[in-house]
């Protein structure tokens, strides 16, 4: 049975105050120190990027190919984790520039600022492992939970993850368009997923020509290599972003909620479902700026509009208050996460050993415990951040 499940309402009041604490402390801290940051890594990944593009038209020498590919891969990788992923939080809004603006931010990925608010931003930060309601379990593809009901198509969930990963920013980019719902469920129609993908196709289009045709072109006879060299990068930023985004929410002993939790929680009740729904995995500060800080999943989840380079410095705060409270901080190696992903993964393709095939885990007895909970309601703008 889950921990939280065995909290009470004065302990979820305690807990939101005493990380409500951290998050005042930090907001109201912010400045120079968080500017000088951002910038600095924005003008790196743009040398990375030109460095990386250059050398790959000299691609006919190995050593510069594969030098291109490595600058190139390296700067798709920042451009998405530690900056894209984390202006389009708004953690630097609060700075007044337009050009790191949530609002109008574009990324070197094929998914629109749009689409990546309301899937990621929204809903996965609002409804954090809750099933039926946060789509990255599974991504519509994918069987992540135990309380997921068996189909025969689960048998090829190591294949299908492996195919998510490879093709990750395209698979990101139609996330919003919930396409099971059409190929599967058939509760959309064909005319209803045409039109939501106008926008959605008119960025994947950019970004492909960009990649596979504009930067070929100018390479003329070295076009291949070129070409080559694009593709790799891409795939190396896709297996590494996956594989990050894999270690923080999909670890074995990250939990999974029922829609009951969320009926009037309280913004107690909404941390420690965060707390109890990511995982952390540890490194060297290299790690954490390749993750864009998402190596402290957890402090991401608790605090997604603060800029992610503080993460670092407030976990062992977050870990204490977890200890006070008997609350488990889940982090490990990035391999010890990943290992533990996969296995997941790989059970999880079976059928589970009751009758029916859909074994019911620790959410049973979550529910009714959850549901007798007194709390007060509260607006749940409050998540979204």
């Amino acid at each position: 049975m889950s921990i939280f499940s065995n909290l009470t309402a004065e302990q979820f009041e305690t807990i939101g105050q005493e990380l409500d604490v951290i998050r005042n402390r930090e907001m109201a801290d912010l400045g120079e120190e968080d500017a000088t940051y951002i910038r600095t890594l924005i003008k790196r990944q743009r040398r990375l990027e030109v460095a990386g593009r250059g050398l790959l038209m000299a691609g006919f020498l190995p050593p510069a190919w594969l030098a291109g590919v490595a600058c190139l891969s390296a700067s798709k990788i920042l451009d998405n984790m530690e900056i894209g992923h984390n202006v389009m939080h708004g953690q630097y809004d609060w700075m007044g520039d337009p050009a790191i603006n949530s609002k109008v931010f574009d990324w070197d990925n094929t998914c629109t600022n749009t689409a990546w608010k309301q899937t990621h931003n929204f809903e996965h930060h609002t409804f954090t492992n809750v099933l039926d309601k946060d789509h990255d379990i599974g991504y519509g593809i994918l069987r992540m939970s135990e309380d997921q009901e068996w189909e025969p198509r689960f048998l090829f969930n190591p294949i299908l993850a492996g195919i998510l990963a490879t093709f990750f920013q395209h698979f990101v980019a139609i996330q919003s368009l919930k396409l099971e719902d059409y190929l599967i469920y058939k509760t959309k129609t064909k005319e209803e997923v045409k039109a939501e993908f106008k926008p959605t196709w008119k960025k994947m289009r950019k970004q492909l020509v960009k990649d596979y045709l504009l930067f070929p072109a100018l390479a003329g006879p070295f076009a291949p290599f070129v070409f080559a060299g694009n593709m790799a990068a891409n795939v190396a930023r896709n297996l590494w972003s996956s594989q990050v985004i894999y270690n923080g929410h999909f670890p074995e002993e990250v939990e999974q909620f029922p829609e009951s939790v969320i009926e009037n929680e309280t913004r107690g009740q909404w941390y420690v479902r965060q707390l109890l729904g990511s995982a952390n995995f540890e490194g060297g500060r290299l790690m954490h700026v390749m993750s864009g800080n998402l190596s402290f999943q957890i402090e991401h989840h608790l605090f997604p509009d603060l800029p992610a380079h503080r993460y670092a410095r407030i976990a062992p705060e977050v870990r204490a208050i977890c200890e006070k409270h008997g609350l488990p901080y889940n982090t490990g190696s990035f391999v010890k996460q990943s290992l533990s992903v996969w296995k997941r993964i790989f059970k999880l393709s079976l059928p589970s050993k009751t009758e029916g095939g859909s074994k019911k885990g620790p959410l049973n007895g979550l529910r009714a415990k959850v549901v007798s909970l007194t709390r007060e309601p509260e607006s749940q703008t409050r998540k979204a951040a």
